[in-house]
C-alpha cells in the first residue's frame, strides 16, 4: 500500500516537472553598462523624466538599488571587467585603465597590444590583458562561434573588455577625428560602419552639435547647494578637444543609439534562435570629468537625457528584435568623478599628498640603509613600484624591504595605511583587507599601496588630474528586464560579481572560468 502511495506521488512529481519545459533563452541579450550611474541621482531627478525611461524600468523590471563590488573599484575598466568576468582584479588582471609597466617605466593601457592594428585609429588594441574569460567569451564556445557578440561604447577600454577575446567586433569613438573605430583582433571591419563613418559620424555633425538644458531652467532644482546657472556648450570651438568634450556629455549615449541601431538593422544580430549579445556602454558622469560641485544643473540634464536614451534604446529593441525577445541587464560601473575639496570656510582637515615626493624620499631611505641604487622603479596611482632587479642582484629580502618601506611611508602626512605585495599575497586574513586584496594583482600593482586619508587630496605629478580622497559608499542600481522577470525593487545589496552568472544562467552556457559567485534568484 505504502509502496503504491509512494510511486504514485513519484509520478506525479515528475510528471509534474516534465510538464513545465523551461522558458526559451532570449534571442538577444542586452548589457548596458552606464559609466558611473548613480541610485541617489537616479531617483532624486525623477521629476526630470519621461514615463518611457527610468520610470518603465522601474515598473516593469527587477531594480536592485544596491550593487556592490567587492573590490575598490579604481576606474570604468576594472569595473566593466570585473562585470563580464565575474571576478575581481587579483583574478581578471584588469586593476585599472592603466597601470605603471616596469619594462617601459611609464603606465600601460590595458587594452594596448602592439600585435594589431587599429580600423580608423592608429591605436594598437586586443584584449589580451584580459587573464580570464569573460560571459560573452562562454557564448561564443557554447554555440560553437554561431552567436554574435557586439560592443559599442564611448570609451575603448569599455568596448573591448565588454567584446571579450572571442566577439565579432568592439567599436569606440576616436577621441581625436570622431571616426567610430574598432581594432583588426576581432577580423575585417563591418561594411555598415565604414558607410556610417562616409557620411554620418560626429565629425559631419559636430559643427551643429550644442548642448543646452532640455527643459525650462526652473526644473533644476536640485543640489541647490552647488553652481546651477544656464550653460551652454557648443564643441566645435573646442578645437582640438571637440570628441573629448562630447563623450563626457550625455549627447554620446544618442550617438552610441544611432551606432546601434545600424547594427540592428544591417548585421544578422537578434535574428534566429541563436542567442546573441549586445554590449553598450553609455556616460553619465560630470562633463569634462568637472566637479558636481560646478556643474550640478549640467548633471540633473545629463540624467534627464540619459532617460530619453534610455527610452529610445528600448523602443529600438521592441521595435526591431520584441522585447519579449531580449534580456536587458543595465548596470553601473559603481564609481564617481570625485568632487573637489571643501572650500576652507568649513574646516574640515585635509591637505595635500604627493607621490612623487614620497617616492624620491622613500628611495633616499632605502639608499641609507642599504647602499647606493635606484630601489623605487616607479610610481603610479597610488602606488609605489620597487627595482627588483637590483634587490636580487644586491640579494636582499625583498619581503624585508617591503615592510621597512611600508613602515617608513605610514608616518608620512595624510598616510592612513600602507599595504606591501607579500602582506597581501602571504599575509592573515582581515575583513578590512578583502576590499584592497580582491583589487590587487600581484604582476600587475605595486609593491606598496598607500591609502590617504579622507578629505586629502592626492596630486598627480605634471597632471591637473587631483582627486580628493573620500571613503563614503556610492549606491549603484542593477536592473534586468526581460520575459519572465518579476517587477520589484530589491534594497538588500547584491555583489556585482553575480551578473556573470545570471546571464550565463539566462543563456543556458557556463559561466566564465574564474566565477565562483551563484547566480541570481
Amino acid at each position: 500500500m505504502k509502496k503504491g502511495l509512494i510511486t504514485s506521488i513519484l509520478a506525479l512529481t515528475f510528471g509534474s516537472l516534465q510538464a513545465q519545459p523551461l522558458p526559451p533563452s532570449p534571442k538577444l541579450v542586452v548589457t548596458l553598462t552606464i559609466d558611473q550611474l548613480r541610485t541617489d541621482y537616479m531617483e532624486a531627478f525623477s521629476s526630470l523624466y519621461g514615463e518611457k525611461g527610468f520610470k518603465r524600468l522601474l515598473r516593469e523590471g527587477k531594480v536592485f538599488r544596491q550593487a556592490d563590488y567587492s573590490f575598490n573599484v579604481a576606474d570604468r575598466a576594472s569595473a566593466i571587467a570585473a562585470l563580464y568576468t565575474g571576478t575581481t582584479p587579483s583574478m581578471n588582471g584588469i586593476i585599472a585603465e592603466r597601470w605603471f609597466d616596469p619594462k617601459t617605466l611609464r603606465p600601460k593601457n590595458c587594452v594596448d597590444d602592439s600585435a594589431f592594428m587599429g580600423n580608423y585609429t592608429d591605436q594598437n588594441t586586443a584584449p589580451t590583458q584580459l587573464l580570464t574569460s569573460t560571459f560573452a567569451d562562454e557564448l561564443k564556445i557554447a554555440t560553437k562561434n554561431a552567436a554574435l557578440v557586439y560592443a559599442i561604447a564611448p570609451f575603448r577600454d569599455a568596448a573591448v573588455l565588454s567584446a571579450g577575446h572571442s566577439g565579432n567586433g568592439a567599436f569606440w569613438l576616436n577621441h581625436q577625428t570622431g571616426k567610430w573605430c574598432g581594432t583588426t583582433y576581432y577580423g575585417e571591419y563591418p561594411w555598415w560602419l565604414s558607410q556610417y563613418n562616409d557620411g554620418q559620424s560626429p565629425d559631419f555633425r559636430i559643427k551643429e552639435m550644442e548642448w543646452n538644458p532640455l527643459h525650462p531652467i526652473t526644473s533644476y532644482t536640485f543640489l541647490p547647494e552647488w553652481r546651477t546657472i544656464p550653460f551652454k556648450y557648443r564643441f566645435e570651438i573646442e578645437k582640438d578637444n571637440k570628441y573629448r568634450r562630447l563623450i563626457t556629455s550625455p549627447l554620446i549615449n544618442d550617438e552610441v543609439n544611432r551606432v546601434t541601431e545600424d547594427l540592428l538593422d544591417k548585421s544578422n544580430i537578434g535574428k534566429d534562435d541563436i542567442t546573441d549579445l549586445l554590449a553598450i556602454t553609455y556616460y553619465a558622469g560630470n562633463y569634462n570629468h568637472r566637479s558636481t560641485q560646478e556643474c550640478a544643473m549640467e548633471m540633473q540634464d545629463t540624467y534627464a537625457r540619459l532617460d530619453q536614451s534610455i527610452a529610445r534604446l528600448l523602443d529600438m529593441l521592441e521595435s526591431k528584435v520584441g522585447l519579449q525577445n531580449v534580456l536587458l541587464c543595465i548596470a553601473s560601473t559603481g564609481y564617481a568623478d570625485p568632487d573637489g575639496a571643501d572650500i576652507g570656510i568649513y574646516r574640515i582637515p585635509g591637505g595635500e599628498f604627493h607621490l612623487n615626493r614620497c617616492a624620491t624620499l622613500l628611495n633616499m631611505y632605502l639608499m641609507a640603509t642599504y647602499g647606493e641604487g635606484q630601489y623605487v622603479e616607479g610610481f603610479y596611482n597610488q602606488q609605489i613600484y620597487l627595482n627588483h632587479k637590483l634587490i636580487e642582484e644586491k640579494q636582499l629580502n625583498l619581503a624585508e624591504i617591503q615592510q621597512k618601506s611600508a613602515e617608513f611611508l605610514v608616518q608620512f602626512s595624510g598616510v592612513n595605511k600602507v599595504y606591501s605585495a607579500y602582506q597581501l599575497l602571504l599575509g592573515s586574513w582581515a575583513p578590512q583587507m578583502e576590499h584592497i586584496r580582491n583589487g590587487f594583482h600581484r604582476h600587475r600593482s605595486g609593491d606598496l599601496i598607500i591609502e590617504v586619508l579622507p578629505g586629502w587630496t592626492v596630486m598627480q605629478e605634471n597632471s591637473n588630474d587631483n582627486r580628493v580622497v573620500r571613503a563614503a559608499t556610492i549606491a549603484t542600481p542593477l536592473i534586468l528586464l526581460g520575459k519572465g522577470i518579476k517587477p520589484e525593487i530589491i534594497r538588500m545589496p547584491v555583489a556585482i560579481d553575480r551578473v556573470a552568472p545570471t546571464l550565463s544562467s539566462a543563456m543556458r552556457i557556463r559561466a566564465p572560468n574564474a566565477c565562483t559567485a551563484a547566480p541570481l534568484n
